[in-house]
């Protein structure tokens, strides 16, 4: 008899099955002190390597214990503060100099940066037929997937994509770095009218046009956008760039280049760890939890009645039941996150001319009050600070980019980390990467099948 072609019939009888071989007593991570999530018992990362692209700073150590202190973030050495500070001030676009940055270690001259702005440019024209074959003939509901698929789908067109010399990844970074962003943006392209029954447009990029103003032309029907709009988006850009090596993404990228695979599958990887809710789409979470807190507090501005609400979340009350507070807490920042710290010194003028200043002000009291419920729950054992995710959803908002682009302008943004990480373990690496898993497995005799009982 011919089987079923839906296997998803097959699956609860199979599944009962399998349930127990998959269950592990979670004491025998105590037991083989195991360091889950690469985690030390203090909360610090296990070191896995040194790195001389990003440093990301929260604690200092002191008598061999974390102490919390203000969070930093450098690139290349560089204080990120610093590189926002003066493009902001001087109403310049700083994101590509970031990417040269990251990627050639050194600040760039003005005609050094000229240069890489037209190799950028360059790169953005994606080869022929792309759009039309891998993204308009085969769409996805979701962006993140599409990107991930476009990037593999880019080796066939690449006439060297093994070659792992330095010259050859950087060639492909820099493509990658610039197509991204169009790549995105048609990608939406199609999910709007394919899945949601919107008017097709796919628009040209604007080779003088900064990546930030380029993503906010192609995204928008008619093309328009503020400048102090593009200068926000390249903000956020530059901040969320690179992150060290130890992040989820990052570390995916240099365990799959460790191996010697190529750029592309290196570089799909990485699209795919930031897929996943608790890496690259944590902004989208603390939004929904921002919606629900407008629609249960009926003083937005009364922040005894936000603190009891958050109060509410934490008892797995109110919004998801999960008890979290989205957005509040750091794997390393402690005392404060230096992103979310840029983001409130810049951003305020943005809701202010939008008149939604008001928004604004929530998410501030949500901010205060949810470390306040926070901190009195957990006392000294831990110190907490709002994170870059719980702002950059809602600056994303007031630039009308919808929530589904969210985690793939992470994405358009920390290309330039991955890749600079990326030839940094091919070229100083040096050995696979391979951690040890403890077995736990007891020794059996293989039975013949005729012989064996059924479960």
């Amino acid at each position: 008899m011919q089987a079923e072609h839906n296997v998803s019939i097959y699956v609860p009888e199979l599944y009962e099955e399998m349930r127990t071989h998959y269950t592990i007593d979670s004491r025998q991570f105590d037991h083989y002190n195991i360091k889950r999530g690469l985690r030390n018992a203090d909360g610090t990362g296990v070191l896995a390597g040194v790195t001389g692209i990003g440093s990301v700073q929260g604690y200092q150590m002191v008598d061999g214990e974390p102490e919390p202190m203000p969070g930093r973030l450098y690139y290349r050495g560089f204080n990120v503060a610093d590189i926002v500070d003066h493009h902001m001030k001087a109403g310049t676009f700083g994101f590509e100099e970031v990417v040269y940055l990251l990627l050639l270690g050194h600040l760039p001259s003005c005609e050094e940066l000229a240069y890489f702005d037209n190799a950028l440019s360059a790169a953005r024209k994606l080869p022929s037929g792309f759009t039309e074959d891998m993204i308009l003939k085969a769409p996805s509901k979701n962006v993140m997937n599409k990107l991930s698929r476009c990037v593999l789908a880019l080796y066939s067109f690449d006439e060297n994509p093994d070659d792992t010399s330095i010259e050859n990844m950087l060639r492909q970074s820099v493509e990658l770095i610039g197509r991204f962003p169009i790549i995105v943006a048609n990608a939406y392209a199609a999910k709007k009218h394919y899945f949601d029954g919107d008017s097709l447009f796919i628009h040209m990029p604007d080779e003088r046009l900064s990546v930030a103003e380029n993503f906010l032309s192609i995204l928008r029907q008619n093309r328009k956008y503020t400048q102090l709009e593009a200068r926000i988006l390249d903000m956020m850009l530059i901040l969320h760039a690179e992150h060290g090596g130890g992040n989820n993404s990052a570390f995916t990228c240099r365990v799959l280049s460790s191996t010697g695979t190529d750029t592309y599958g290196a570089i799909a990887g990485s699209v795919n760890s930031l897929k996943g809710p608790l890496h690259g789409g944590a902004n989208a979470k603390v939004m929904e939890m921002y919606r629900n807190i407008q629609e249960n507090v009926s003083d937005p501005c009364n922040d005894m009645e936000i603190y009891a609400y958050m109060q509410k979340i934490l008892d797995k009350q109110a919004n998801d039941g999960s008890g979290k507070i989205y957005g509040l807490g750091h794997a390393v920042y402690t005392i404060s996150d230096p992103r979310t710290e840029i983001i409130k010194k810049y951003a305020r003028e943005l809701f202010e001319r939008k008149g939604r200043i008001a928004e604004f002000a929530l998410m501030e009291r949500i901010e205060t009050q949810g470390l306040r419920a926070l901190r009195e729950r957990l006392g000294d054992r831990k110190s907490v600070c709002a994170n870059v995710d719980m702002y950059s959803g809602l600056i994303y908002q007031m630039l009308g980019i919808p929530e589904e682009l969210f985690t793939p302008l992470f994405a358009i943004a920390r290309i330039a980390g991955w890749c600079a990480h990326r030839i940094e373990e091919v070229m100083t690496g040096g050995r696979i990467i391979r951690p040890a898993y403890r077995s736990i497995v007891q020794k059996q005799a293989y039975t013949p099948i005729e012989e064996r009982e059924s479960t």
